[in-house]
């Protein structure tokens, strides 16, 4: 195959071709397992682009049922874009606890403050519009395109990429997205991207449960650095405190944190600087 209709079908000129009833044979074992086994998601049951915005910067780095106990909550506080954009500091933090990554909520309302003042309020549905906005990567582009509207886009993240090392490169090592991209184009579903792409994720997400993890032969694969005593944690702990009572000197967040003091100051400073809380004085608060 020449490098033309390499570019053509979509797969590099030493990539994987797949015949016909492969790809038929694939689809049909994704699709039974999901007609069977797929989770029942609550923002999967909507067409509303905001709520499935709202659902895909939750779930970055954060397992399904951790956002399964806030996502709820979060939409009806803040039901749509305008009433998000208006949201005090202490109200936003106040409701994404316990969801970690703070940045993640202060970039959604950054978003939400884009999109009412340069897009009247409306999500763009192209991905290369998404991937302008505040805490929107390549990825977050694709799904929110596929899901908001069943745009027939190409995305890669854990689960699908497990599922298709599993499926198609056995024996490989050091796996790149680029080797896979053209698997996930040559399969895609392009009548129904999101339903297609749901079936994925939840075939990836048996996988990991009952299987060893495919994902380790993929060159972008790496390990969640431990929670506990990480600067994750102390600062989830500092703005925890302060959500609660403010403002109060370092060391009263020290104590009532029940952190190292030196630790304290250090993420104190970040989060002034990054812009999570005020310092007035000796004084904190958000």
């Amino acid at each position: 195959m020449n490098k033309n209709a390499a570019r053509r079908t979509g797969t590099t000129a030493n990539g994987r071709i797949l015949i016909p009833s492969e790809v038929r044979a694939f689809r049909k074992k994704i699709y039974t397992y999901y007609r069977n086994h797929g989770r029942d998601l609550p923002w999967r049951k909507t067409r509303n682009p905001y709520h499935i915005l709202v659902s895909e910067i939750m779930l970055q780095q954060t397992q399904v049922d951790r956002v399964l106990g806030k996502y709820d909550e979060f939409i009806k506080t803040f039901p749509d874009f305008p009433s998000l954009a208006r949201a005090s500091l202490r109200k936003l933090i106040t409701v994404w606890q316990g969801m970690g990554y703070n940045r993640r909520a202060l970039a959604l309302r950054s978003l939400a403050q884009t999109l009412m003042n340069e897009y009247h309020g409306k999500l763009p549905s192209d991905p290369e519009n998404l991937i302008e906005l505040p805490g929107i990567g390549r990825y977050t582009a694709g799904a929110v395109a596929a899901f908001a509207f069943n745009q027939p886009v190409l995305f890669i993240d854990t689960n699908i990429r497990r599922v298709f090392i599993h499926a198609f490169l056995h024996g490989q090592e050091n796996i790149k997205d680029e080797d896979i991209i053209p698997l996930i184009q040559q399969t895609l579903d392009v009548s129904h991207p999101r339903t297609w792409y749901n079936a994925l994720m939840d075939y990836g997400a048996m996988l990991k449960r009952e299987q060893a993890n495919p994902n380790r032969r993929s060159a972008h694969y790496h390990r969640q650095s431990a929670f506990e005593n990480s600067n994750r944690q102390i600062r989830g702990r500092i703005l925890k405190v302060l959500v609660e009572e403010s403002p109060l000197t370092r060391s009263q967040i020290a104590k009532k944190s029940g952190m190292d003091p030196d630790r304290v100051n250090q993420n104190l400073v970040d989060l002034t600087e990054e812009g999570f809380i005020r310092k007035q004085g000796k004084f904190f608060a958000l």
